[in-house]
């Protein structure tokens, strides 16, 4: 049997980063084995989803690079991909359950639900169905339906007994038929529930292996007795261990940023991401961190998906974004860090960005750090406190380094010869007894308006000439002012 493997997201919002690397898992998976990754939309919760968000999905499959064989973009040979586009489908298999008896029409109103519930927690019980319209007879279902009243179909859970599924990272799961709901499959408006939808579309689309998070580990007998009751083969399934922060706690908006978009925004190369989410519960070995994507599709198997969950290391993500922003060529980096200058509404052009790269790109833990690094090179007046001109040295001894500073690089029309200027810039230091600390710290306050800056010859070679020069005359001024 061909690998059939699917993605089910819901258009609520771009996807949690622990979605997406279940995606990966699935992808991985189809592509080592030569099989297929369909795209699904369960959209069913029409008052949850977003306008945009088939888009936001979309969007952060493509940023990770995980192309999909099959979906509602594409099309396919099992469409529709939306569920919102197979109501007619759910509500064959819900009428064909209903007639073998595997489910029943409940006509229970929102209110007889809410006072059941209350009275069940006022006894220290479990909250679930009572059962009463299971057990209608045929006189009292007959009235229910001539009165024309609003009715869901539920799920006939057997009274007795236990349910198994046979789970590829966790074993076997058993429960207590006694202990599982009766339920809802298809709700009064014609929509089905989560329940119904997945295991009708994961067989009618001859899904090969169904791997979700384990947040679904309750919903297995359920599932599993609705693949009985149509009589199909209960397909294997994996149950992907959650994602946590570092506090232990499952991944969520306290910890920063939770879905791909968001990083991609804060500057994490797709490579990177992709690396770390198939390194996050899965491992080849206890020493390789680095794969490429080649590496990955080799060596991805499921055995080697960890039971335990996954802790979401931040400072693990950013030395291996930092890893692969250095083996990107200087060209590359450049084209993408020109989006994070714009962004940041600086004037950058393309020429000083290229130039930049070689000062920054040991310094890069996500593309978005070019900003704090390089952008006073892009600002036409900077604003600076005077006092950081003189240093531990007074105004006299500032304005005669920005002076004699001047006089040297105005003899040079370009700044490409570094090391012959520095060394000249040094002589000037020592000819004004000053130390060269003193001096080039001046230098590097009056073209940066910081202390602490990017390699400063290389500073001024990306400057140039006129703006260095017009920097210069700015902080003497700036200084007379003081």
């Amino acid at each position: 049997m061909q690998v059939r493997v699917r993605f089910a997201p819901s258009p609520t919002g771009a996807p949690h980063i622990g979605n997406l690397r279940t995606a990966l898992f699935s992808w991985l998976w189809a592509r080592h084995t030569g099989g297929k990754f369909i795209l699904r939309v369960e959209d069913t919760d029409q008052a949850r989803e977003i306008e945009n968000g088939l888009e936001l999905i979309l969007e952060s499959l493509r940023y990770l690079g995980l192309d999909w064989d099959e979906g509602p973009d594409i099309g396919g040979a099992y469409g529709p991909y939306r569920q919102s586009e197979r109501l007619p489908i759910y509500k064959t298999h819900a009428e064909q359950l209903i007639a073998q008896g595997a489910a029943y029409y409940c006509y229970c109103t929102p209110e007889r639900l809410e006072q059941m519930r209350q009275e069940q927690q006022a006894r220290g019980e479990v909250t679930r169905y009572d059962r009463r319209c299971r057990f209608l007879s045929p006189a009292e279902r007959a009235a229910h339906e001539h009165a024309g009243e609003p009715k869901v179909v539920r799920l006939a859970v057997p009274l007795d007994g236990t349910t198994t599924l046979p789970d590829f990272i966790h074993g076997n799961l058993t429960i207590a038929n006694k202990d599982v709901d009766d339920q809802v499959l298809l709700k009064s408006d014609g929509f089905p529930t989560y329940h119904l939808a997945v295991v009708v579309d994961d067989h009618l689309m001859q899904i090969s292996h169904v791997m979700r998070g384990d947040d679904w580990i309750p919903s297995f007998p359920k599932h599993v007795l609705l693949y009985q009751a149509f009589g199909w083969d209960v397909p294997p399934h994996g149950h992907v261990p959650n994602v946590l922060g570092p506090d232990k706690k499952k991944l969520s908006k306290r910890h920063g940023a939770t879905s791909v978009i968001q990083f991609r925004d804060e500057g994490y190369l797709p490579e990177a991401l992709f690396n770390f989410l198939a390194r996050l519960g899965w491992s080849y070995d206890d020493k390789t961190e680095i794969f490429s994507r080649e590496e990955l599709i080799r060596v991805f198997t499921l055995e080697k998906i960890e039971h335990a969950p996954a802790i979401f290391d931040g400072a693990k993500l950013d030395w291996m974004n930092g890893y692969y922003i250095r083996a990107l060529d200087d060209d590359d980096l450049a084209a993408r860090l020109m989006p994070f200058l714009e962004r940041a509404h600086l004037q950058a052009d393309a020429t000083t960005v290229r130039g930049l790269v070689p000062l920054v790109k040991a310094r890069l833990k996500k593309l978005s750090d070019i900003v704090a690094l390089a952008d006073y090179l892009f600002v036409r007046d900077l604003e600076y406190d005077p006092k950081l001109l003189i240093g531990k040295g007074d105004a006299s001894s500032a304005r005669a380094a920005l002076s004699a500073a001047q006089t040297t690089l105005e003899k040079y029309s370009t700044f490409d010869d570094a090391e012959k200027i520095e060394a000249e810039l040094r002589e000037d230091a020592e000819r004004l007894g000053q130390t060269n600390a003193q001096f080039f710290g001046t230098l590097r306050v009056a073209v940066s308006g910081r202390t602490v800056s990017l390699p400063l010859m290389g500073s001024l070679r990306l400057l140039g000439q006129e703006e260095t020069l017009r920097r210069l005359a700015r902080a003497r001024e700036i200084l007379e002012r003081a």
